[in-house]
């Protein structure tokens, strides 16, 4: 599928350092294939100038960057998330988006899990209770650094009910677990769901697997948060906004909310003053760096994804 001018087209990766050293397929059809392992905004038109593809992950691709690119025909995204691009004016200038999707559904719910058993069986204080002197200094053989909770019987509300969230309650009633699923906020309940307002009310842990739209910006926030079961954990492994992380920390410094186990941040990555970097220092709040998606499987998955896509298109498909 040549330019016009009979040149082969130009497919430009402008972040390869989210793939992780893992390499994209490159399609079988002759083509001019340029990558850079970090763009700067102010460099995405001149990098992308000329190109038929352009790869992406979050590299914002908004309208004013997409009028100047005449020649731009896909983006292909190496995530599920789309919201980096300007989808109505990407429709409007003929440039399909395509992405990644069923890619992460083990290994997030794994994250899921381990930041579940992390918090429940007190993981953070009781490795501190090691690491300080309290142990070696103490009187007795043991240390009660935490509470410890076992997850038999405990019940787990999801917010979201895509694979990563049933990839989770699989895992979750395999450890004797009560599953629960919430329906979304101020609408009626549907079959197989219960009421928002329960699920936060009566579950001893809840997780969140929900998309970032006006609507759940912030569905976690001071009064909902107030809602929630006394002592119970938060899991995100979604988007940072979800939830309002000033009012986290006040639920947390109050003894409301028991812990949390965050993947995600409004702002990645965060700035020095972020209340996530905040929430990291204590001991009952696991932070990781958006990682729950990157086991080697899961990012072969989306490099093998992302070259179908790009040779798909090539092939008129």
């Amino acid at each position: 599928m040549p330019d016009q001018n009979g040149a082969p087209p130009r497919i430009v990766h402008l972040d390869k350092m989210t793939m992780g050293g893992i390499d994209i397929p490159r399609p079988a059809v002759p083509h001019d294939w340029r990558e850079h392992e970090f763009t700067d905004p102010a460099d995405v038109g001149e990098r992308l100038a000329g190109a038929r593809v352009a790869i992406i992950n979050k590299v914002r691709m908004d309208a004013a960057t997409l009028a100047a690119l005449p020649e731009l025909k896909l983006i292909a995204v190496t995530a599920t998330g789309t919201d980096v691009v300007d989808k109505a004016a990407a429709e409007a200038q003929g440039i399909q988006v395509r992405n990644v999707v069923g890619y992460a559904g083990t290994t997030v719910a794994e994250h899921v899990v381990m930041m579940i058993f992390a918090l429940s069986k007190g993981l953070i204080p009781f490795r501190e209770a090691v690491t300080d002197g309290t142990w070696e200094n103490g009187k007795s053989f043991t240390v009660f650094a935490a509470p410890v909770r076992d997850l038999v019987g405990q019940r787990l509300g999801l917010f979201g009910s895509g694979a990563i969230a049933q990839g989770v309650a699989a895992r979750a009633r395999a450890l004797g677990m009560e599953v629960v699923f919430a329906g979304r906020q101020g609408v009626a309940a549907g079959e197989g769901r219960l009421p928002f307002e329960e699920v936060l009310a009566t579950s001893d842990i809840i997780s969140l697997h929900c998309p970032l739209t006006p609507e759940t910006q912030h569905m976690l926030n001071a009064q909902t948060l107030a809602s929630m079961k006394k002592g119970a954990f938060i899991i995100n492994t979604a988007r940072g906004a979800l939830i309002d992380l000033e009012a986290l920390e006040a639920s947390l410094d109050a003894g409301h909310v028991g812990g949390a186990g965050i993947d995600v941040a409004p702002v990645e990555p965060p700035p020095h003053d972020s209340p996530i970097l905040r929430l990291a220092r204590r001991s009952n709040v696991l932070v990781t760096p958006h990682s729950a998606w990157l086991s080697r499987e899961a990012v072969t998955e989306v490099a093998r994804i992302t070259g179908d896509n790009i040779a798909s298109f090539l092939a008129g498909r």
